[in-house]
């Protein structure tokens, strides 16, 4: 029986997918597995019990991901499961910023009570309101993932010319981009040359805060800049004086703090992207499934801090293995295998940073004896035998 702890609200299409091998329940003591959204995790104790973790979401800011490798428990985002939420507010996003329909709907309801008068007002009053439309404007989008992708092709098909900026650009996701979008030969020419920015990039201790004074001194008068990635991309002490200078026209977040929110020109959205039914569906199926997989076959796709490797079953006793990244340490496991004349059926090794992973199928049965003899190698992580 695999133990599922449940520290957010998960959606019912995702805890459906779980047979009867498996008990999942709030807040559950001794978990193999967790199922969480948003709860800040880096203050919790993290039972021995614990295998993995998956974000349903693609955020994993609250998971304290170091202290997961350390121990050799793998973590999931599911990129992608929410994407089309946000995309569609982030469109959103740039026609607010550009049409003044927010303030434009205050000011309509502010005339109840003038009655007959309604329409003359709304007719003399709305030019106030006034705004620019986006198409044949210049859009840049920094970080081309699931979600960048997504914003860049919707863009286009609304008129506007767009810019993509991405460094680690992935084969699969420059298969789903348009070829018409412009990629932009380094950020600095991508932030000078467009009317909006919009930011799709993680945050890091190489990310945190990068839309500085030094960027910001190079975007053009009145550029709209949209952050429905995390808020701490943008300085906040950077961002007040480029709205007080007018270089940014409308700031567009999903992830206000106070201070953002009493600043002028910010539409604060109260982080509603990926708040939609299908979004959580979606991402609550995609977390499921990929924890379900790691815990009866191994498989880990879409880890935050081990490796992605899959392999198909190919005898009944399979071990999985998580090390440093070092060498010679698939030669030792070998040999202790071989000592104990347990032959290797099928097996492969991935590495990510200083982790490394494998898989290996054996015929036979492991001994507790030879399990504990590979745990105790020096470099080993954990071992599982499923």
């Amino acid at each position: 029986m695999h133990r599922i702890s449940l520290l957010n609200k998960i959606s019912e299409k995702g805890l459906s997918l779980f047979s009867e091998k498996y008990e999942y329940k709030t807040d559950l003591p001794d978990p193999d597995g967790i199922l969480v959204r948003s709860k800040e995790m880096k203050d919790m104790t993290l039972p021995p019990s614990l295998k993995a973790i998956a974000r349903a979401g693609a955020g994993v800011n609250n998971i304290p991901i170091d202290q997961c490798s350390e121990k050799g428990i793998v973590v999931f985002n599911t990129p992608g499961a929410n994407a089309n939420g946000v995309k569609e507010l982030v469109i959103l996003g740039m026609l607010l910023a550009c049409r003044n329909v927010v303030e434009g709907i205050a000011w309509a309801k502010s005339l109840v009570g003038e009655g007959d008068k309604v329409p003359d007002l709304i007719e003399k009053g709305k030019s106030k309101f006034a705004g620019t439309e986006i198409m044949g404007k210049k859009l840049g989008v920094v970080g081309l993932g699931a979600i960048g992708t997504l914003v860049a092709n919707a863009a286009e098909g609304l008129g506007m010319e767009v810019w993509g900026y991405d460094p680690y650009l992935s084969i699969e996701a420059a298969w789903k981009l348009s070829r018409t979008i412009k990629k932009a030969p380094n950020l600095d020419k991508l932030l000078s040359e467009c009317d909006f920015i919009t930011l799709h990039v993680p945050q890091n201790k190489d990310t945190k805060g990068f839309i500085n004074a030094e960027k910001f001194a190079l975007m053009k008068k009145g550029v709209v800049l949209l952050n429905f990635a995390r808020g701490g991309l943008v300085d906040t002490a950077s961002l007040k004086k480029a709205v007080a200078d007018g270089i940014v026209g409308c700031y567009v977040t999903d992830f206000p703090d106070e201070e953002v929110i009493k600043t002028d020109r910010v539409i604060p959205i109260p982080h509603l992207g990926a708040s939609t039914e299908e979004s959580e569906e979606n991402c609550a199926v995609m977390a499921a499934i990929q924890l379900m997989d790691f815990l009866e076959n191994g498989n880990i796709k879409n880890s935050v801090n081990f490796p992605e490797c899959i392999m198909d079953r190919s005898s009944n006793t399979r071990i999985t293995i998580a090390n440093k990244n070092e060498p010679g340490m698939i030669e030792k496991i070998t040999h202790l295998l071989a000592e104990s004349k347990i032959n290797i059926t099928d097996m492969i090794n991935k590495s990510k940073g200083n982790v490394a992973y494998n898989i290996i199928d054996v015929e036979g049965k492991i001994s507790d004896d030879l399990a504990k003899k590979i745990q105790s190698l020096e470099g080993i992580i954990a071992v599982r035998i499923i």
